[in-house]
């Protein structure tokens, strides 16, 4: 029996949503969430790994294509002595429904973090194949949502039948920067990080800026933001600068209005959210930095644990309850000339019930069905705007 005829595609920006920047690598194409200038003006290793994983990064196009392989090259990462982690998988939507779900099989590099001693190791790997068959007759919208937490080189794409860049939706555009939530710490799949959910839920087409550690009030990522065409824009700020205990109070306000001043200059009048952190049980009262308890470890789970002194927070240091009072101050203070500029309270995304119901399991980070949860209270929001 012989197999498909295939049409090899060459990975191109059209083919492609949710990337603010491609590079060419030795091997394929890498999709970035920032773009390069950004990306020259920080050697942060953290912002390196989070900004190259693609959460909310999709191929997108159309075709009569019944079977689909995507050559792709990920970077999985190991933690010395944690429980391994999940490979990363991607999800297949068909005409927006789900389709599929499979993961790169015979490839991939491996990033060995060892976080006691603070270094990495990269261990080179092959290229492997992503598989979707079983598709559909005739012409189709087709998705490949790449793994929200591993970097993805995108090598080859072949399909059965030929292939053509996806129309543009007429959905809305919401850009969303955030932390490790919001980039999908702890989600299952890519679509179930929880601005993926919102968007599918709100009617919109996401660009998630959500970075990992990394939500810093950064000015090139205010840049981003403001070059970045969108009709929605969110900003969630906060448990970041708790955890890295990157600034104090005094810091902190003026960076938050130098933040939001920035993303301004591009979007004057674009309806912008700013969500403060959900509810954090461990740093709600206790400042950062944050720290991993290397004792649980050792039992085969993880836990962070706060590592500041309540008694702090007197001489300028930053909770999540100090940082919930500065950002709502400040939005009502600049809404009075800015009515486009709106406060979330993230406990209205995930408050104390909802922690007494399903608690954070390592103590900074919400499972699959709580950023399901999540996603579903913000959609609500994106559909006021």
């Amino acid at each position: 029996m012989t197999g498909p005829a295939w049409i090899t595609t060459p990975v191109t920006a059209d083919l492609l949503r949710g990337a603010l920047d491609l590079e060419r690598t030795e091997h394929g194409v890498l999709p970035h969430r920032l773009p390069a200038r950004a990306r020259a003006q920080c050697a942060d290793p953290q912002l390196a790994m989070a900004e190259s994983q693609p959460s909310g990064v999709r191929l997108a196009f159309r075709s009569e294509a019944t079977a689909i392989e995507l050559d792709a090259l990920p970077t999985r990462r190991v933690y010395v002595g944690a429980p391994p982690r999940p490979d990363g998988v991607y999800d297949l939507l068909v005409d927006g429904r789900p389709a599929g779900r499979a993961g790169v099989t015979g490839g991939g590099r491996t990033l060995t973090i060892d976080m006691a001693a603070g270094t990495t190791r990269t261990d080179s790997g092959p290229v492997g194949t992503v598989r979707f068959t079983g598709l559909p007759d005739g012409v189709k919208d087709i998705e490949i949502w790449l793994p929200h937490n591993e970097t993805t080189e995108l090598v080859a794409l072949r399909t059965d039948a030929p292939v053509e860049p996806a129309r543009p939706s007429g959905r809305r555009v919401w850009l969303h920067h955030g932390s490790s939530i919001s980039h999908g710490s702890d989600a299952a799949t890519p679509t179930g990080v929880w601005p993926a959910l919102a968007a599918s839920l709100g009617g919109v087409e996401l660009i998630n800026l959500g970075l990992g550690g990394s939500a810093l009030l950064d000015p090139f990522t205010a840049r981003a933001l403001r070059d970045t065409p969108a009709d929605l824009i969110s900003v969630k700020i906060g448990i970041n600068l708790v955890n890295t205990d990157l600034m104090r109070l005094r810091a902190f306000g003026p960076a938050v209005h130098g933040f939001l001043d920035t993303v301004r200059e591009g979007h004057p009048a674009t309806p912008l959210l700013v969500v403060s952190p959900i509810l954090c049980p461990m740093h709600e009262d206790t400042p950062g930095p944050t720290a991993l308890d290397f004792t649980t470890v050792a039992e085969g789970r993880l836990w962070f644990q706060p590592m500041g002194d309540p008694a702090e927070v007197a001489s300028g240091k930053l909770t999540l309850r100090v940082i919930r009072d500065e950002l709502a101050r400040i939005v009502e203070q600049r809404s009075a000339d800015d009515p486009h500029l709106h406060y979330v309270d993230g406990r209205d995304l995930y408050g104390e019930a909802d922690a007494a119901e399903r608690p954070l399991p390592d103590g900074l980070h919400p499972d699959a069905a709580t950023h399901r949860r999540i996603g579903e209270r913000f959609a609500e929001r994106l559909l006021r705007l």
